[in-house]
């Protein structure tokens, strides 16, 4: 795990989810911005599992390696099918995928810093 990284993604991800919440709440459509935001959030998440696979494979802590490797996974695959979601479901509805992706990703990031602190401390 990259603290840094993670903290960045946890404010990105809450970010994102407000501004998801704006267009639902204006009941619009996402845009090419907030997608290109999110393709570049995603591009983050991905360098943190790559880091935390690194992480693991080079630690003699004792973490839960498939829980831990589960959240990993996990971050990655939210985010890209709540957009095609939202593609797909060009209402508000579409749009709200888009605020629950957003507001579970930080919430799986602090677990899996979680994971990481605890088994390894």
């Amino acid at each position: 795990m990259i603290d840094g990284l993670a903290t960045a993604l946890i404010i990105a991800t809450l970010v994102g989810a407000v501004w998801a919440l704006v267009h639902v709440l204006r009941n619009r459509p996402p845009n090419g911005p907030m997608y290109g935001a999110l393709a570049v959030l995603e591009a983050a998440l991905l360098v943190q599992t790559v880091a935390g696979i690194v992480n693991f494979a080079n630690t003699d802590r004792p973490v839960d390696g498939p829980e831990f490797l589960a959240y990993l996974i996990g971050i990655l695959v939210i985010l890209p099918i709540a957009v095609l979601w939202s593609m797909a479901e060009r209402t508000r509805w579409g749009t709200g995928v888009l605020v629950v992706a957003c507001l579970a990703l930080p919430v799986m990031i602090v677990r899996m810093q979680q994971i990481w602190e605890l088994r390894g401390a």
